[in-house]
């Protein structure tokens, strides 16, 4: 098995789009109402809102490949474009999504190493998360990884408020 890990630009917006719609749906479409996800999907996958986020330089998009087929990606974030002001010098992991046919093949720990990597080029102090508190594994992982829990926040998804739980490291 040969992985590789790329920097989206502009011209895979529609890539991350359709990676995006599909990775969300696998994970999170039997735990919340059709009309939810389908709100969720419109306003975070929209071209304009991709093409918003793919232009800030304070984010930044990785493809992850297996054997030259993309299977999963990541989003960090720094600075403004975080969701939550953890600490002015931390780098915030948005999104790490793996299609269902590559999971349990370490693929999200890769893309994780590969976030803790970047922070600490850019000379953060720590790196964070959010985690739906209903989300039990992905709450493990991380506290297996050394992540420890700081607090929460709401998101609102659709009619349903969701807590979200901060997961911090230092560096």
């Amino acid at each position: 098995m040969k992985t590789s890990i790329r920097q989206c630009t502009i011209d895979d917006l529609y890539l991350l789009q359709e990676i995006g719609t599909d990775t969300y749906n696998e994970t999170y479409s039997h735990l919340n109402t059709p009309e939810n996800i389908n709100e969720y999907l419109e306003n975070a996958f929209n071209v304009d809102q991709l093409t918003k986020e793919l232009s800030n330089p304070s984010s930044t998009f990785l493809f992850q490949y297996v054997d030259n087929n993309l299977a999963g990606y990541l989003k960090i974030n720094e600075a403004e474009a975080q969701t939550y002001n953890v600490n002015d010098n931390a780098l915030e992991i948005e999104r790490i999504y793996i299609k269902n046919n590559y999971r349990s093949m370490g693929l999200g720990r890769v893309l994780l190493d590969k976030s803790i990597d970047i922070a600490k080029e850019r000379q953060k102090s720590e790196i964070w998360l959010g985690v739906w508190r209903k989300n039990k594994n992905a709450i493990d992982f991380h506290k297996n990884m050394g992540f420890e829990s700081r607090g929460s926040y709401s998101l609102y998804f659709g009619d349903d408020e969701q807590i979200m739980y901060i997961m911090a490291k230092k560096l």
